[in-house]
């Protein structure tokens, strides 16, 4: 049986920036100081941030998060990039992603100094300021159905965004610290009332396991990558689907809460090397085996499951070369 809501423990709010590759290995064994909340111990081994969301990504040195002790293995991180702070609206406000524009998935976004660049195949590189000029218009969006704001990034990224997609108007928000963002509870009520998103669907930390999605392609004629499926955190040498039963991680300073399973849609049929959706596979495989218990059935209806939904226990930065902790199952 596929775990379903699971409550978390204690209110926080968070944003990630982008997927983490996690590779636990037996030996050498890492204590916390024995000041620190909780005394930590486990083998290590290095981990990689990959892209994730709807854009290619860039890896970065290290960045906050804001909004996180004891364990089996201890993973380190070796790379971390910005993450789904960019939002891609039509005309009337509305969210646009590659479940509409498929293409979407050939745009990289990456980040660099004081620069944000745009990036796709046969079109010009656009750069602009990572910091969107004050001045610039705040609009009212809508994500999933509710309302959230992102600063404007100005005509230039809406030129080179609506001449790339080639079908309607399009402009690129920010969501800056200072705006609100949306209530993960109003999203699905296994969150609680203080759990907070920006643009992501419903959490900040979407994670997946290598071996998971090595399962699933032993399965499938055509195999996938895992930006299919757009994680934060990538993790390896665990066990398949051991992740459905992880309770809470500690990556550097900052513990992640599990709250329930990732619910899978047609975005995972969107092939992320050429932006075609087929919508058909791996989403078929997957309701073949991936689908919850029917006592369970309320929050995910007839999807099926693939990864898990985390949030954060506290604020952090998660940095190159931070060991990461499974709490507990």
């Amino acid at each position: 049986m596929l775990p379903g809501a699971h409550r978390a423990l204690s209110p926080v709010e968070g944003a990630f920036r982008r997927p983490v590759l996690l590779r636990p290995a037996a030996g050498r064994a890492r204590t916390t100081d024995s000041s620190s909340p909780a005394s930590v111990r486990g083998p290590w081994a290095p981990g990689l941030i990959r892209p994730g969301q709807n854009q290619r990504g860039q890896c970065m040195g290290e960045a906050p998060t804001e909004t996180g002790h004891p364990s089996r293995w201890a993973p380190r991180i070796l790379c971390f990039e910005h993450g789904r702070f960019w939002l891609v609206i039509n005309e009337k406000g509305n969210m646009v992603t590659a479940r509409q524009e498929p293409r979407l998935v050939l745009i990289s976004l990456t980040c660099e100094g004081d620069a944000l660049t745009l990036s796709a195949a046969y079109t010009k590189d656009l750069q602009l300021p990572l910091k969107t000029p004050a001045t610039n218009a705040v609009y009212k969006c809508r994500v999933h159905g509710l309302e959230i704001e992102g600063r404007d990034c100005g005509d230039a990224a809406a030129q080179w965004i609506t001449s790339f997609l080639k079908t309607q108007p399009y402009r690129l928000v920010h969501f800056e610290p200072h705006l609100r963002p949306r209530n993960s509870h109003q999203i699905l009520d296994a969150f609680r009332p203080t759990d907070q998103v920006a643009y992501s669907d419903a959490s900040p930390f979407l994670i997946l396991s290598e071996a998971s999605l090595a399962d699933l392609n032993s399965r499938l004629e055509k195999k996938v990558k895992v930006t299919n499926f757009r994680p934060n955190i990538v993790i390896s040498g665990c066990g398949v689907y051991a992740e459905d039963s992880w309770d809470e991680l500690l990556i550097g300073d900052v513990i992640l809460k599990r709250i329930m399973a990732c619910s899978r849609c047609v975005l995972t049929t969107v092939d992320p090397d050429i932006g075609i959706m087929n919508r058909k596979e791996p989403l078929e495989t997957l309701k073949s085996y991936r689908l919850c218990d029917p006592s369970e059935q309320k929050p995910y209806g007839k999807s099926p499951l693939f990864g898990q939904y985390f949030v954060l226990e506290s604020t952090g930065t998660i940095k190159v070369g931070d060991p990461v902790y499974l709490l507990g199952h």
